[in-house]
Parts: C-alpha cells; structure tokens; sequence
C-alpha cells in the first residue's frame, strides 16, 4: 500500500463521513420537529417508546442524535428518565438499517438487476437527481430531498474510495498479522470502542469496517468483537452531551452506558462460551459487508430481547449511578443547546415560552388596571417583580433564537424565528407599560384623586377592551390563530378612537369643574400608555399575519390591507366591537 493508496484511503474517508453527516442532517430537516415532537411526548409504555426510538433512529440515521435529543429532552423536563430507557433500546436496532443500506457495495454478479443494485450503477443517478432538486426546486422539503440523495450519494463515493484504496492489503501479510491481534475479544472490543468513541458514529464506524471488509482480509473473528466494541463507543456522545446536565440528564447518560456494556458482556460471555464448547467454523470465514450487517444487526436484537425485560433494573442503577441533588427550577430547561441541532424544534420550545411570556404579561396588565378601580400596593409590587421576569424571559429567548440563527435553517424555520424575535420585543414593551400602569395608580391614590362617576364609567370600558385585545394576542401567539389576530387591528382601532373620546370628554369635565387639573395630567399619560399596548398587539397580530402568508409588510400598509382585503369581513368586527365598547354620555 503506496503513500497515493492512503491519501486515497483517507480521502475516502473523508467523503463517507462528510455523507453520512450531511445526509443525517438534512434527514433532520425533512422531519422538521415532527420526530422530536413525537418523541417528546412519549408516554410510559415501553413497547411503544421501543417503537419509536427504533422509527426515528432509523429516518434520521443516527442513534447517537437520538441519545443526545433524549438527554436533551430529559434535561429540560419534557421527558423523564422510565420514558427513554425503551426508546435507547429501539435506537440501537435502528441504527442498524444504515449497514444493510451500506452493504449494497458488496453485490456483484453479471445480472443486469444485480448490476443496477451496485453502487457504481445507481450512485450517479442519485447524484444527478438530488443536486437537481437541490438546485432548481423551490419547495424546502424537496431541497431536502435533494441533499439526503447527494449525502448518500457522496457516502457511497467515498466507501467506494476507501475500498479501492485498501484493495492491495488483502496481500498484504502486516495487515494481517495486525488483524490477530483483533481476534481476541478483548482487544478486539477495545479497538471497536476507541474507534467509534473518536468518529463518534456506530453508523459510519460498521461502515468503515464494511469497507474494509471488501479486502477480503478480515475474518468474522476479527470482525466480531469489534462490532462489539463499536456499540460500546457509542455511547460516549451523550456521556460527553450530559456532562451539564441535571442529575436526570445525566442518568440517561448512565443508562445508555449499562444498556451498551451490559449487553455485549452478556452477548458475548454467551456466544464465545457456546464457540469454545461447539467451535463455530464460520468464525474463520472472511467477513463481508453483508454478514458484517448481520452481525451488528443480531447483536442489537439479541441485546435487547435479553435487556428489555429489565429496564426498571436499568433505571434505578442509573439512579444509584447519580444520587439526586437539590437542584432549582429553571423556567428556561427547555431552551437546550442540544436542541439547536434541530431549529424546527427548538423555535417550537421558544415559542411555547413566549406564550407563557406573554400570558404574564397579559396577568400584569389585568393587575394594573384592577389598580385603577382599587388600589393595592401589594399587587404593584407583584406587577414590578413580573417585569422584571419578563425582561429576563426577553433576555434569555432572544439568546437562544440568536443561537439558533447560526443553524442552517429553511425559509420557514428563518421567518419563524424573526416572528418570534419581534414579538418578544413587543410582549416585553407591553410589560413595560403594565409597570407605567402601576404606578399611575398610585399616583392616583397618593394624591387621593377622585374620578368623576363619568370618568370611572370610561377607565372601566377601556379597560375591558385593553383585557379584550389582551386576550386575543395570546390567543393569537398560543395557537397561531390568523382568526384571532385579524380581529386584534379592528379592536384597535376601537381603543384608539375610545381614548380620543375620552381626552374630549375630559376637557368637557374641567368646563364643568367635575375633574381636577391634576387628574388631567394623569389621565393623558393613562390613555397614551393603554394605546401603547393595544398598538404593540396590533403589531403582534402584523407579524402573525407576516408569519402565515409569508410576506412583508409594514403595520402601515397592514391596516391599508385591512381597508381592501376582506373589508366585510374586517368591518363587520369594527362594528361588532365599537356597538360592545360605547361610552356612556
């Protein structure tokens, strides 16, 4: 083997693990959170987790992701741990499939069928069909499917390489006599461990070997415990994922690791101890790519047909493993970095935040107007300490969407995750003004201002178009309801011609000495702040309405669309509210 065999070699390698990670990531995108979401809300039947950790591992190609997504999940309290131990056992027979897709380098024959099955034959056409897809297609779900194929494609080019390189070794009698040293479980085990604990991928690790393997060089002897060792390695992606985590996250850790060891200890006490009574003759055969699919394929099924009855078992000695501490609540455990691999997911956890963000901030602006009608300074205080949750849910959400800009994201993902951004910034302003709220209220009540019957009749009405329009935003960001906000800018407008009634009114009541001059002062700043939040959930609603049609527009030209598109529909609403919201003269 030359020095150009092993540039080759390892430029093959290079390809095939570059393949395999763009086609698990783009695998990913197809899914969008679907998987992650199916996986998040698993309930406590075993079976079924087993299922699903065996479905979504065999999609996304990578049971490794699947521990990690899993430690993840735990860590933020979405999952717990009797949930994961069934779906790691399913991940680790699904990630078998990519073997079985690899192995088709091994057929050969002079069928034209046959012919068609082998990489050189179909990998060209993959090639050519993904890149135009990738390419000239304007849907993101084809794009995707254009890079799974050019990423298998690539995969497939470089097992090939690696193939070609190491075609001479079968000659060679060093390889050979390194490939002894393999045989024995031990060592054979250790190697297949520290090999896929570096690539960090079972997958890509068993696909190597199946390149190798086409040397015709390397007995199942050999083949064997490394294939072993390689599940063992597999591990060590979430040991290295968990090591921040809570004491949960890191006992699922823990449980991937005792399903790993346990399993090919006791696999292989059973298979060598029946080798050494009946001496297995297939163990001298050379390996190929098929039988090394078998093997990794067997082994896992075997593994977990022995485990599966004890994951109780599993559980408390992950639990024993890490003895549960005091740990603190965290309200943001759901913005997981390991998340961020997976936008379409992670932008659905920010955005189940910003609802709770803007259901505070919606309780706030209740406070502050009941403050209006009677005040509390107890309840003032409350308002203030939520402001200051808000301005830190505003801090710590901005944070991970900004993280999660950095992501390789769709069209979609990428106008979700402005949305979002504006209307945390929005929510947060609104907050704001329930403080400034607030503290009008104890203006009122230090200087012992009085309303007019008129005056408090009008707060009251206002006011329950403010909770109105309040409830409409969060239902509007909760559910992505384009029915919801399209009635936001209507009631609005609404509020705003309310407040200008009521600055006229009040000019009325100083004619008539009903109203203080000093109220008048309060009062303007009262009517400017309950306009500026109905005008920060008009804005809300705009980028909702953005968000669904996938356009741009400014709130400007929005409320102009409102004059021409649907404007039955649209005035039917203004009429509804403005008949609900009359002031009383």
């Amino acid at each position: 083997m030359d020095i150009f065999s092993i540039l080759t070699l390892l430029g093959g390698l290079a390809l095939f693990l570059f393949g395999m990670n763009y086609m698990g990531d783009s695998l990913k995108k197809l899914s969008g959170s679907k998987l992650e979401t199916i996986l998040s809300k698993l309930t406590s039947n075993r079976f079924k987790g087993f299922l699903l950790g065996f479905g979504v591992t065999a999609v996304i190609q990578s049971s490794s992701a699947v521990m990690v997504m899993l430690v993840g999940f735990v860590n933020s309290g979405i999952m717990n741990l009797v949930q994961t131990t069934s779906v790691l056992m399913g991940a680790n027979i699904g990630t078998t499939v990519t073997g079985w897709l690899l192995s088709t380098s091994g057929i050969s024959g002079g069928n034209i069928l046959l012919k068609m099955l082998t990489p050189s034959a179909f990998t060209p056409v993959l090639a050519a069909v993904g890149l135009g897809l990738n390419m000239f297609s304007k849907s993101d779900a084809k794009k995707n499917v254009g890079s799974i194929l050019i990423g298998f494609a690539v995969l497939m080019f470089g097992m090939e390489m690696m193939s070609d390189a190491t075609e001479g070794l079968q000659d060679s009698q060093y390889f050979k006599d390194t490939l002894v040293m393999f045989s024995h479980p031990l060592t054979g085990i250790l190697a297949g461990t520290l090999f896929t604990a570096v690539i960090q991928s079972s997958s890509a690790s068993v696909g190597i070997l199946q390149a190798l393997s086409l040397t015709n060089a390397i007995p199942v002897s050999t083949a064997l415990p490394i294939i072993l060792g390689m599940n063992i390695g597999a591990a060590l992606p979430p040991v290295l994922s968990a090591i921040n985590g809570n004491t949960d996250a890191k006992r699922v850790a823990a449980s991937c690791v005792y399903i790993k060891i346990i399993g090919v200890v006791v696999i292989a006490a059973l298979f060598y101890a029946l080798n050494a009574a009946f001496d297995f003759g297939f163990m001298s055969a050379n390996s190929s790519v098929f039988s090394i699919a078998f093997i990794h394929t067997v082994f896992n099924i075997l593994s977990t047909a022995v485990l599966m009855p004890f994951c109780g078992g599993i559980e408390k000695l992950s639990e024993m493993t890490f003895k549960k501490k005091g740990e603190e609540a965290d309200l943001f455990n759901s913005l997981d970095d390991r998340f961020l691999s997976y936008p379409a997911f992670a932008a659905g956890k920010t955005r189940e935040l910003t609802v709770d963000m803007a259901a505070l901030t919606k309780t706030s602006v209740g406070r502050a107007l009941e403050l209006l009608k009677e005040y509390d300074e107890g309840a003032r205080k409350l308002i203030v300490d939520q402001e200051r949750t808000i301005d830190t849910y505003e801090d710590r959400l901005n944070a991970y969407l900004a993280a999660l800009t950095k992501q390789q994201l769709t069209i979609a993902e990428s106008t979700e995750i402005t949305t979002l951004i504006h209307i945390i910034g929005d929510v947060e302003r609104i907050s704001d003004y329930a403080r400034s709220l607030a503290g009008t209220a104890r203006e009122m009540f230090n200087q012992s201002i009085e309303l007019s019957d008129s005056a408090a009749n009008e707060i009251i009405v206002i006011s329950n178009a403010i909770n109105d329009i309040m409830g409409l935003t969060v239902t509007a960001i909760k559910k992505s309801d384009s029915v919801a906000a399209l009635k936001i800018e209507p009631l609005n407008r609404v509020i705003d011609e309310i407040s200008h009634e009521m600055k006229k009114n009040h000019i009325t009541r100083l004619q008539k000495n009903e109203c203080s001059t000093e109220f008048g002062f309060v009062f303007s700043n009262l009517l400017n702040y309950l306009g500026k939040i109905a005008a920060h959930c008009s804005n809300i609603a705009v980028y909702l309405l953005q968000e669904r049609d996938n356009v741009l527009f400014s709130a400007h030209e929005y409320k102009d669309r409102l004059s021409g598109d649907n404007v039955d529909y649209i005035r039917d609403i203004y009429d509804g509210y403005r008949e609900k919201y009359t002031l009383a003269y």
